[in-house]
């Protein structure tokens, strides 16, 4: 309760963790599903919630965008990877407004790992596309063009946030490790670096940068990708400015 009162009384003074306490930030899980390796960036219980010490949040949030700055700075490529519906929207936003893929209605098995398959389901995808438009689908019957564009269609939906990328990212940021198990692993097979957004139910050591926070809230979430997407921008516009210098 103590150090519950001592954060309270620093928010009068930090607007930074005050906009946390105000999007949310703090609520974890229930005690009951919090790991215990996370005990230590937890402040206390409150009606059986934990609630986060958002001075530790802000280190860890340091860290993770210093690496981020860094990569994005030598040209390095990310990809956005969040599928639960708080999450959704913000990161589909976030990856047109940047130019980042993005993961955010299911993960399909081998998105990583067997990239060469998949890029062929993307590549299927763009001449669906083209035939579409151009009006090549004429030669088939009604009720093929039918299936044709439902399958397009369902293509659209698993691949258009993925369908510029290149190759496996250079680091990946990720919304809630616990519901993206498959992605990380995928990801620790390739030696991947992860920023996750984590709440209070994962182990602290499997994540190679985390940032613990309320992953069940829109307002937290977009609160994480705001500082995401900002520092994405100075390494993007670091890159930019080393390249017109070695031209």
């Amino acid at each position: 309760m103590a150090d519950e009162i001592v954060q309270l009384n620093e928010l009068e003074n930090d607007p930074e963790l005050k906009e946390m306490v105000d999007a949310g930030v703090f609520c974890g899980r229930t005690r009951l599903k919090t790991h215990p390796r996370m005990r230590p960036y937890i402040l206390s219980t409150r009606n059986g919630i934990e609630v986060f010490n958002l001075g530790k949040t802000l280190e860890k949030m340091g860290d993770a965008l210093d690496f981020l700055k860094a990569k994005v700075a030598a040209k390095g490529t990310v990809l956005f990877i969040g599928t639960q519906p708080a999450a959704q929207q913000i990161l589909e936003d976030a990856s047109k407004e940047l130019s980042i893929p993005s993961v955010t209605v299911r993960w399909l098995g081998g998105t990583l790992t067997n990239f060469k398959v998949i890029s062929k389901r993307v590549e299927y995808l763009k001449k669906l596309r083209s035939d579409f438009s151009t009006g090549a689908v004429e030669k088939y019957t009604k009720k093929e063009q039918l299936g044709l564009r439902k399958e397009m269609e369902k293509l659209e939906e698993l691949f258009s946030g993925i369908e510029n990328m290149a190759g496996k990212p250079d680091v990946i940021v990720l919304i809630d490790p616990v519901l993206h198990k498959a992605a990380m692993s995928e990801a620790k097979r390739l030696s991947i670096p992860v920023i996750a957004y984590t709440n209070s139910d994962v182990n602290p050591e499997e994540i190679e940068y985390m940032v613990q926070g309320n992953t069940k809230s829109r307002s937290s979430i977009d609160w994480f990708m705001g500082k995401i997407k900002a520092v994405i921008k100075e390494g993007q516009k670091a890159a930019t400015l080393e390249t017109l210098k070695t031209n």
